[in-house]
């Protein structure tokens, strides 16, 4: 008997359930008929009746954008024109004829043949200056980006001319080109830091993630592979089903990996399957403020489950999934369908109730309250704990927390040197020493390991870098607007300046307190402006992206990247971590 009003009882419940999403899905229903309608009902009314003639393509496109503002930060629109430029690099290729290029002087150098590509075929190498394309003066002032982009690339199987000056050759050499599918690689640096221990970057989740993340494993495992780095710092993330089967590679079959969900319930759950190629040996993943998304994901996933520590700095947040849907005039929305969530059931987006400025402006304010240099300036409520299956407290909206912090090394930066990479020096250079010296250096160091090992910079060639800087006019000057920074102290100072300043005779009695607070403001403003100089650290700095330029145009640039990890302060502690036992049985993971 009890048994049965137990029964009945829950079929009542499930019933009472049933019909209340059913009325708010038919409440939804009807909301979106009548503003349907609305709309249809507007747009005709303009087209009827309006004073002149109006832009509909505009008008929607822009009544569109403003509209996805209105759901979430991370729902957008992608015009026509720019769809396919959006979705190669998630796609992982593109036609062309397979270089990276620079604009240097009007003209197009190329920095880099892809490896496989029709121009390493046919013969190209970096340090190449193209001045023609087909019949077309590949030189001068009309020369763009855009316009290079028009003229090499184009569908695959078709031919195009380019008339290329090689070094100190004065005769221009001819090639003709088939052009073909050109990957844009998501893996670019993969590498063994020694005998046992691994390296892969990945850049983005794209369609070949999982290919080029087997690949990578594959090649390094023939190497003696047994410990694994895998940096995810800056990648803002891609497509979900690149950051599951990543994962998988790392996740006992069978383990929950993420799961989706929604309002309407039609979320999904992805668990890992088939053997992974790295369920086994030490792995340490590398995350910071700019891992986004998928990052996340794969992060969330291989710390819930406790298969390796997290390291580096708290990520971006983001904890949506967007589905890509095509209009009717082939423009796209990515449409925000989905929350997904962690193996703990962690729901890692931040609050973005306040607007979208301000969803933006997140990490500008995280920096300002210390949490890039320290880790005791951030709190989770107990309200987002959540305990892996071994006792690991972890923490869910807001992004992944790392296991082991690593404040940013505020030391690596120098105005001046961001303004001599900003201006292009360092390319620019690099093609005219290139020019001179591309012959010796090769034959002096004939693999990356030899030029890495006995290549340096020297004094010498530091001082015709600076004197070729000086030349361009990067000037070793303070960037100080003046203007600017009292606009700035307005802002800043309000409720005391308004509070010392009610009227024009207080104004009068305190005007030396305004001029005393004015200046020490604009003091600090300045010290802090030749502190971001940081002018002791500008030849190490120089010295080190000089090597990087020559490097990746003698050899490639996933090679050179080893140049800038043995000054990263982060990856140089990962390093030692992934040696040390102790701390691997400190977070309970396994060795």
């Amino acid at each position: 008997m009890f048994s049965l009003i137990k029964k009945q009882i829950f079929t009542a419940f499930i019933f009472t359930a049933f019909f209340l999403f059913s009325f708010k899905i038919v409440a939804q229903n009807n909301s979106f008929a009548v503003n349907n309608s609305k709309m249809t009902q507007f747009l005709r009314q303009i087209d009827d009746l309006y004073i002149d003639t109006v832009n509909f393509d505009k008008l929607v496109e822009n009544g569109i954008v403003e509209i996805l503002k209105e759901l979430d930060p991370h729902s957008i629109y992608i015009p026509k024109k720019d769809v396919q430029q959006m979705n190669e690099p998630l796609q992982g290729s593109f036609d062309g004829i397979g270089v990276t290029f620079q604009l240097i002087k009007d003209t197009i150098n190329i920095t880099e043949v892809i490896v496989n590509g029709p121009s390493e075929k046919v013969g190209l190498l970096a340090g190449d200056k193209i001045i023609k394309v087909d019949s077309l003066d590949a030189t001068g002032k009309k020369i763009n980006n855009k316009w290079v982009q028009t003229h090499l690339r184009g569908k695959k199987g078709t031919k195009v001319v380019v008339l290329v000056k090689r070094g100190k050759n004065k005769t221009p050499l001819e090639f003709t080109i088939i052009r073909d599918k050109i990957p844009m690689n998501s893996i670019n640096v993969a590498f063994m830091v020694d005998s046992v221990t691994g390296y892969i970057r990945l850049e983005r989740f794209a369609q070949t993630s999982p290919r080029e993340f087997r690949e990578a494993i594959g090649k390094l495992k023939s190497e003696g592979l047994k410990n694994l780095i895998f940096d995810l710092r800056g990648n803002g993330g891609g497509y979900l089903d690149a950051a599951f089967k990543i994962s998988d590679e790392f996740i006992k079959k069978d383990l929950m990996i993420v799961y989706t969900d929604n309002f309407r319930k039609t979320g999904q759950s992805f668990r890992a399957t088939e053997v992974g190629n790295f369920e086994n040996g030490k792995l340490i993943i590398l995350v910071d403020e700019g891992s986004a998304s998928a990052s996340e994901i794969v992060s969330g996933a291989v710390q819930d489950w406790d298969r390796g520590i997290i390291m580096g700095r708290r990520t971006f947040g983001k904890g949506l999934v967007q589905k890509p849907i095509y209009l009717l005039d082939q423009s796209m929305i990515r449409l925000t369908i989905s929350n997904y969530y962690t193996p703990t059931g962690r729901c890692i987006q931040k609050p973005y109730n306040d607007g979208l400025n301000n969803y933006f402006r997140e990490l500008q304010n995280r920096q300002k309250h210390g949490e890039f240099l320290n880790a005791d300036s951030i709190s989770f409520p107990d309200s987002l704990k959540y305990t892996t299956p071994r006792g690991r407290i972890v923490y869910g909206g807001g992004g992944i927390m790392p296991d082991i912090f690593v404040p940013i090394d505020t030391s690596k930066y120098s105005s001046f040197f961001n303004e001599m990479i900003r201006k292009g020096a360092f390319g620019e250079f690099t093609m005219e020493y290139m020019e001179k010296h591309r012959d010796e250096l090769k034959k002096e160091y004939p693999t990356f390991i030899d030029y890495k090992n006995n290549f340096n910079i020297s004094d010498k060639m530091y001082d015709e870098f600076m004197t070729f800087v000086k030349g361009k006019g990067i000037a070793d000057t303070v960037a100080f607007n003046f203007a600017k920074k009292v606009e700035t102290f307005g802002r800043t100072e309000k409720k005391k300046l308004d509070s010392l300043f009610t009227t024009l005779e207080s104004f009068e009695r305190k005007k030396e307190q305004f001029e005393d607070l004015l200046t020490d403001y604009l003091k600090t403003s300045y010290e802090e402006a030749i502190k971001l100089r940081n002018l002791s650290k500008v030849p190490e700095f120089t010295k080190e992206y000089l090597k990087f330029e020559i490097g990746r145009t003698l050899y490639s640039y996933g090679q050179a990247y080893e140049i800038f990890l043995l000054s990263d302060d982060t990856f140089l502690q990962a390093y030692k971590a992934i040696k040390d036992d102790s701390l691997f049985k400190k977070y309970n993971v396994d060795l």
